[in-house]
């Protein structure tokens, strides 16, 4: 093969006076294998152009050849064409690239989603451990009325207890609000002991101290972070600890304590009532490692209270301010002979109404929900309580029934692990308004007067 060259010029606009065009023509050394034509096209600049053709060209193909060459110079753009034998291999592949927009996005797209082998080693070093607690105590137990004494008490009301409370591990005392009267006590040992953390009821002494002072209304919204704001009701309801800290902060701890002790926590609730133990109040806050006085007043840190107490302080409650001592008669004719015995009486019949929405908010539709379960057919207040300590998880839930026929108050405590907690004892309670109600135990009845103004008042020192 050899290369015939020659070099075309020809004018262009007054912008670019000239340019240089080469036209190459590849011939073959055996001219009778090649058929066509080979053509040279040559251009001269000036006034005039010379068009020189070999071969079979028309002039027709040679206009268009001449116009193609113009055209490309005007866009300013470059031609090569070049031959090549032909072989039997394969053509390589055409390399495809992204444009600049794509490879942004694809960089993107490669921060934000690791590999995963980066994915795996972030995991390995950063793996996060659920604590799961482990409690040691059983919420089950076999024949926990063994050893009550049942000679005074009202047998529907024991049954019904004695059936709502099964075979958990816990305790059920039943009392008539207007006398301090214990109608039943299931598990006595259990309600007679030191008796444990409070959990969550204890709010309810705090919110009768925060009322009592003016730190707080039913309808004052306590900030808890943020826009996140909590008014007393849905605060009892839901059994929110942070509002509680925050109103127990603001109390002090001097105050929660005088208040606790006027609604009689820290002392015997019964009188002469054999084998009662003491609860504990401390003298002093707690540590701030464990919360201070916030936490004593959100779940009861560093207080023991029995259920006798706190039956007593909702049994205040159901009545309109009255503190009773609680009586557990022991024969018939200690029931015949019955007499009230009041403790102290308690100004806050003006502040029960404030706290008396979030106790009924709590059943219908707050923590103490589960005992509507089993039994709506009255209304019931009350709150729950849930939390534990030493490797026992407790379950309390205090609550009345408000008839128009009369209140009972029904206290549920409970021990164990995983199954014990605040909704449960609800649930229990909720079986036993169930029992009682199915016995009639609301209707009209001769009962004890609410008027409390003749009842003995028993001073203590």
């Amino acid at each position: 093969m050899r290369v015939v060259s020659q070099r075309c010029s020809f004018p262009l606009r007054s912008l670019h006076k000239f340019h240089n065009i080469s036209s190459s023509t590849n011939l073959a050394d055996d001219a009778d294998r090649w058929q066509l034509p080979c053509s040279v096209v040559r251009v001269i600049s000036g006034d005039r152009y010379i068009e020189v053709t070999k071969g079979k060209f028309s002039s027709r193909l040679h206009f268009v050849v001449f116009l193609s060459i113009l055209l490309l110079c005007q866009v300013g753009l470059a031609a090569t064409v070049s031959t090549q034998s032909l072989s039997s291999r394969k053509p390589k592949s055409q390399k495809i690239s992204e444009g600049q927009h794509a490879r942004k996005r694809m960089r993107r797209l490669a921060h934000s989603r690791p590999t995963a082998t980066a994915h795996v080693a972030r995991a390995g070093v950063h793996r996060r451990h659920r604590y799961y607690e482990r409690f040691y105590t059983s919420s089950f137990a076999e024949d926990i009325t063994e050893g009550d004494n049942t000679s005074g008490e009202d047998a529907i009301v024991r049954q019904a207890a004695v059936d709502a409370l099964g075979n958990m591990n816990g305790t059920v005392v039943a009392i008539e609000p207007t006398s301090g009267r214990i109608l039943a006590m299931v598990n006595q040992k259990l309600a007679l002991s030191s008796g444990a953390q409070p959990c969550s009821t204890i709010k309810l002494s705090v919110a009768l101290a925060a009322l009592s002072e003016g730190v707080i209304t039913k309808e004052t919204e306590v900030r808890l972070g943020g826009s996140y704001r909590m008014n007393l009701t849905n605060a009892l309801a839901h059994s929110n600890n942070a509002y509680f800290e925050a109103v127990g902060r603001e109390l002090g701890f001097e105050k929660v304590a005088y208040y606790a002790h006027q609604y009689g926590l820290g002392e015997l609730a019964g009188y002469n009532i054999p084998g009662e133990q003491l609860g504990i109040y401390p003298d002093e806050e707690i540590s701030s490692k464990l919360g201070g006085v916030g936490k004593m007043c959100s779940f009861g840190e560093g207080i023991s209270m029995t259920p006798l107490q706190l039956g007593a302080m909702v049994s205040a409650i159901a009545n309109g301010g009255t503190l009773y001592y609680l009586q557990h008669p022991n024969t018939p004719e200690e029931v015949a002979n019955f007499e009230p015995r009041v403790k102290r009486r308690l100004d806050i019949a003006p502040l029960i109404p404030e706290i008396s929405d979030g106790m009924a908010g709590a059943v219908s539709f707050g923590t103490a929900r589960s005992l509507r379960v089993n039994f709506n057919e009255e209304e019931v207040l009350g709150k729950t309580g849930t939390c534990s300590h030493a490797g026992t998880r407790f379950g309390w839930f205090a609550s009345y029934a408000n008839t128009d026929v009369g209140r009972v108050v029904v206290v549920v405590f409970l021990e164990g692990g995983r199954p014990t907690f605040g909704p449960k004892a609800a649930e229990i309670a909720g079986r036993m308004y169930r029992n009682l109600y199915d016995h009639n135990f609301f209707m009209a009845r001769p009962g004890l007067p609410a008027d409390t103004a003749n009842v003995k008042t028993v001073t203590t020192n």
